[in-house]
């Protein structure tokens, strides 16, 4: 059975059987919050409620020693892959729409180069301040880890505070500690409005 984690809570990756995890899902996910269509009465009952049409996009930052070193460790939408190949992301959901996880990143622990400690996971809306959209207008925001072997869910961690204002998220970090991946279940809003600021809080 899966571990629903607390803010900032810490916990050793492994494998409903005990053993080490060698590969992981992680698994992200949004809804659009609802908004009235306005119109007063006749709005309502034939236009009902419509969605902010919000584009997140998710983002790994793969990190060396603690920091980010290289753009080229930002595996995203635009770099699909890490060169090492230990980090993959599955593509960009525009909308946010469906159960289940809105966009997945594939983490090979079991390859990870020397030296590469720590793959912070991180989720911005895609020009929020032209749009002037927020994390307040989302809900139901979670990340989870996944065996990457056989699908099943290991922790998950659900974001519930009020997130007005912000536009941007830090979900969580897989890190390396004495020989052992872990996961920190974060949850720190951000107001930055690209990919590029969120990377410059690790390099």
């Amino acid at each position: 059975m899966a571990v629903n984690l607390q803010k900032g809570q810490k916990v050793d990756l492994r494998k409903s059987d005990g053993s080490t995890l060698r590969r992981a899902i992680v698994g992200l996910g949004w809804d659009e919050a609802e908004k009235s269509s306005g119109g007063g009465f006749l709005g309502g009952l034939f236009g009902g409620k419509k969605t902010h049409n919000i584009d997140c996009d998710a983002s790994a930052f793969v990190c060396k020693n603690g920091k980010l070193i290289d753009i080229n460790d930002v595996v995203y939408f635009g770099n699909l892959e890490h060169s090492s190949r230990a980090v993959r992301h599955a593509g960009d959901n525009l909308t946010g729409e469906g159960a289940g996880d809105d966009e997945q990143i594939f983490v090979d622990l079991e390859h990870m180069p020397i030296g590469y400690d720590k793959i912070v996971f991180v989720v911005n809306i895609y020009k929020a301040k032209e749009r002037n959209q927020t994390f307040g207008m989302i809900r139901n925001a979670f990340i989870r880890i996944c065996d990457g072997e056989n699908n099943n869910e290991l922790c998950r961690y659900n974001l519930s505070e009020n997130y007005d204002g912000m536009t941007a998220m830090i979900f969580g970090e897989i890190y390396l500690r004495n020989g052992q991946w872990r996961f920190n279940a974060i949850g720190q809003a951000t107001t930055d409005n690209s990919i590029e600021e969120l990377a410059r809080r690790f390099a």
